[in-house]
């Protein structure tokens, strides 16, 4: 299992742990914006140490899994990678934004548009130092989380909400592609450290979590199963109908996909894991 704490961050446990719903992995990048500034008149950074007091104390109800100091390479995390954190609006109803994934891993980067550090001022977060990314994507990597941004490289103060593709793919989210929030950061992000921005890495469909398959679950990733359980002479369906939605002939089926990788016992309960689902190459939807 991954680390549920980033190695070399400063563990600041706030408690107030919860679940994330299953699906598609993800990891939402924010800026923390905590001041207004301009070219014209630029503001001298916040310091680490405040965001890092402000989270863990009155913000709490707002904290990310991670604040990042992009300038020196200082982290904090303070919830586990397997819990939601409260970085997103959730909205009564729709998507459970901060749970909607197998992770939902959110990153602050302590940022602002024309944040001042001695002499310097910096327009955007990818033109700082950017210490310590590539430890940061390994470690969300592990999770689960593909190096790609499945609506592209944040490029601007902007927003390019889907719901649909917030549902159905996998990888890095910026806070203003989520569904049901109104920021338009990051911004910008640095590149991913050796892989290409938005090129999938699998044509695969990532494992999204044993908690995702719960009876009447309706995604395309289901019908996608569906379809390669029959494939392999796995079908034990009654009917092909809502193919879309868990529910038992899912369970027969994955069941008898688990005996045929000679799987047995508990081990063949129908649950998806995920060496049983690497092997079944659930293609990508």
């Amino acid at each position: 299992m991954p680390d549920l704490w980033m190695p070399g961050a400063q563990r600041l446990d706030i408690g107030d742990h919860a679940p994330t719903d299953g699906g598609p992995a993800k990891a939402i990048a924010h800026i923390t914006w905590d001041r207004s500034a301009s070219a014209a008149k630029p503001v001298d950074l916040v310091p680490y140490t405040a965001l890092r007091s402000y989270f863990a104390g009155g913000g709490a109800g707002v904290a990310p899994h991670i604040l990042w100091d992009p300038f020196e390479g200082h982290f904090t995390q303070f919830v586990p990678a397997n819990s939601r954190s409260k970085s997103l609006v959730d909205q009564a109803g729709g998507t459970r934004t901060n749970r909607a994934g197998s992770v939902v891993i959110q990153v602050e980067a302590l940022f602002f548009p024309y944040c001042r550090v001695g002499t310097t001022v910096y327009a955007k977060l990818s033109d700082t130092p950017c210490k310590g990314w590539s430890d940061l994507q390994a470690w969300v990597h592990s999770w689960g989380v593909p190096n790609e941004w499945p609506m592209g490289q944040p490029n601007g103060y902007n927003s390019r909400r889907s719901a649909s593709t917030w549902a159905t793919k996998p990888g890095w989210y910026a806070h203003g592609d989520v569904p049901e929030n109104n920021h338009t950061d990051p911004g910008y992000w640095p590149a991913f450290v050796g892989a290409t921005p938005s090129t999938p890495t699998s044509k695969y469909e990532p494992f999204p979590g044993a908690s995702f398959f719960k009876t009447g679950r309706r995604s395309p990733i289901i019908a996608a199963m569906h379809k390669r359980l029959v494939e392999v002479g796995c079908n034990r369906y009654q009917s092909s109908s809502n193919a879309d939605v868990w529910g038992s002939g899912d369970e027969r089926s994955y069941a008898a996909w688990q005996r045929h990788l000679g799987y047995s016992g508990s081990a063949a309960d129908g649950i998806p894991g995920p060496t049983s689902w690497a092997k079944l190459h659930v293609p990508n939807v």
